[in-house]
């Protein structure tokens, strides 16, 4: 038993971002897995945990924390080695930036409760479905891809050459991308950051195929 529980899905992109954080500082924690497609999430005892009946939340000692953005910055703060933001506030608010292109443009429109909603109200089959993915992922990535390009920060990675929040969302996102089809050849500077982060043992250890309840 340690003092963090990780509730969360080994497929889910913003639980994804978490072990690799968690594995990024060298954090034990252990897994609970609720199965997002069966509707585990909206059982009672989850909802204890997390009201709005989302994956990921991290328990901790003192309290429930949700929102994988949130948990990560949290994770920073608590235990700041390696840090995952930088130093400077123009630099922080570049890595958000980043990050939050896939946290907050694309993420929330294309995650399993939108795909329920578009079959369920508007008779979306699979192929719309996962087109409906592509355009909208794509659309965000042309833009990641060419501040990554054109920005004198990016290095190995999106931000230099240490790994930050940037990467997490970064390497989620692509690693999604690969059950719809996207076309990565289009973002050779995002594939070459991806490469870059899943050379590292902590992604690695968070990929959602090492994870126990993988399918």
């Amino acid at each position: 038993m340690t003092d963090l529980i990780l509730h969360n899905y080994y497929r889910s992109s913003t639980s994804f971002r978490v072990r690799a954080a968690l594995a990024l500082k060298g954090l034990d924690y252990d897994y609970e897995s609720y199965h997002l497609r069966r509707g585990d999430q909206r059982e009672s005892d989850f909802l204890g945990i997390n009201a709005q009946g989302l994956v990921p939340a991290l328990q901790t000692s003192e309290d429930v924390l949700t929102q994988s953005l949130a948990i990560i910055e949290y994770l920073d703060e608590v235990y700041p080695q390696p840090p995952l933001l930088p130093k400077d506030a123009i630099g922080r608010a570049r890595v958000r930036s980043l990050a939050m292109i896939v946290a907050c443009d694309i993420h929330p429109i294309n995650n399993l409760r939108v795909f329920r909603y578009l079959r369920k109200h508007f008779g979306a089959d699979n192929e719309a479905a996962a087109t409906w993915f592509r355009h909208w992922t794509e659309t965000s990535f042309e833009a990641l891809e060419t501040r990554l390009v054109n920005e004198a920060e990016t290095g190995n990675f999106c931000h230099g050459d240490s790994v930050s929040l940037a990467d997490i969302c970064l390497a989620g996102q692509v690693i999604n991308n690969e059950r719809f089809n996207v076309d990565m050849s289009l973002y050779p500077t995002i594939q070459r950051v991806h490469s870059s982060c899943m050379a590292l043992d902590a992604f690695k250890k968070a990929h959602p195929s090492a994870q126990p309840d993988a399918e």
